[in-house]
């Protein structure tokens, strides 16, 4: 089982301890297009600017995410990535009982317990294929200061309407309850704005949602996302409370290019839907195998049926070569269940060949 808040894309350390610098990795859920020749170019025509500061600003890039995404410029904060925002935000407001659905992103519990927060979970059920319990949630947040939600949700796919979400939002600003959502998935959805709450924003002073830049643009390695919220003073807490130069100027340029890339983004989600349906039809024909209806670019497995838990099908599938996700470490999931990534067809192919291998 691997430890409490391990990540998948950890391809590093397996190539290290398998000696395979050739490992397939389904373990982080990156768009299958990689990087944009676009960024790429940008990076390469500002690598000179490495000896000055990054804009601590950063205004130019705020107007573009706020142009694309339909957000007030001055409600944006800018990151290292999500994640660290997410850090910021719980040292500036300083939760006390936190309240989070499982399983989810283990980043809001590691983020809440960096301040000492009690952390309660509201479970999700499989066999209500990890449906968000609306009347179970409103009746959680009874006492609880914050709440994070993951829309779609990691690691188990499922997306959550707009509506729901708004009800569970004005319920906890009743509770004085604080409200983090996640969309850091949402760019691969065409009708986002089925789903999407950016448009909550202006009107809920209690919301805060979370947008990675990484995944859908394929940036981890150079780490990129922001935050928006309409309480300024949240706002203004947040970015006292952060380095000021957290994003490097490489980072910000390959923001710009990206929300620029109109024809990228839009082949992106297009490829990406593809492969979704290829992968998801695949592997439901394998009997032994409980796959769960994705959303986005990842799919969560059961394989309580193959007779090993989720340590072992991750053992054999990287001596095969490929790298999944064991999700044994997630609360409110267990070793009957892995996650892998939708990756480009090649790769998908080589995946469905090793498991299918595995049943042999």
């Amino acid at each position: 089982m691997p430890e409490k808040f391990e990540h998948g894309g950890a391809v590093y350390a397996a190539a290290a301890k398998t000696g395979d610098n050739a490992l397939i990795d389904f373990s982080a859920n990156i768009n299958p297009l990689g990087l944009s020749k676009i960024v790429k170019q940008a990076i390469m025509d500002n690598v000179g600017n490495v000896i000055h500061y990054p804009d601590t600003a950063m205004t130019e890039l705020k107007n573009k995410i706020g142009t694309v995404y339909d957000i007030a410029p001055q409600n944006i904060i800018m990151g290292n990535g999500a994640v660290e925002l997410l850090y910021v935000l719980c040292h500036v407001l300083q939760p006390k009982n936190v309240l989070l659905i499982a399983p989810t992103f283990s980043e809001y519990e590691r983020a809440a317990r960096s301040v000492d927060a009690t952390i309660n979970y509201c479970f999700l059920s499989e066999q209500h294929e990890f449906e968000l319990p609306l009347q179970k949630l409103i009746i959680s947040l009874k006492n609880k200061d914050m709440l994070f939600l993951c829309n779609p949700n990691n690691p188990t796919g499922t997306l959550y309407s707009a509506e729901n979400i708004a009800i569970v939002v004005e319920h906890a600003e009743a509770n004085n309850c604080f409200v983090v959502v996640d969309e850091s998935f949402m760019d691969f959805i065409s009708n986002s704005g089925d789903f999407s709450v950016k448009s909550l924003l202006n009107g809920c002073h209690n919301l805060l949602i979370i947008h990675s830049m990484t995944k859908f643009f394929a940036l981890p390695g150079l780490r990129l996302g922001f935050a928006a919220c309409s309480d300024a003073e949240v706002i203004r807490r947040m970015n006292l409370d952060k380095d000021p130069w957290n994003v490097n100027c490489l980072a910000q340029k390959a923001g710009l290019a990206a929300l620029d890339d109109k024809i990228y983004r839009r082949r992106s989600r297009s490829y990406t839907r593809s492969e979704i349906n290829y992968l998801y039809e695949e592997l439901s024909q394998l009997p032994l195998l409980k796959v769960y209806k994705p959303s986005v670019n990842y799919i969560l497995l059961n394989i309580h049926k193959l007779g090993m838990d989720s340590a072992r099908f991750y053992q054999i599938m990287l001596e095969k070569g490929i790298i999944v996700r064991d999700c044994a470490n997630y609360p409110g999931l267990s070793g009957d269940f892995v996650r892998i990534a939708v990756k480009r067809r090649e790769e998908n192919d080589k995946l469905l060949d090793a498991v299918e291998s595995i049943m042999e």
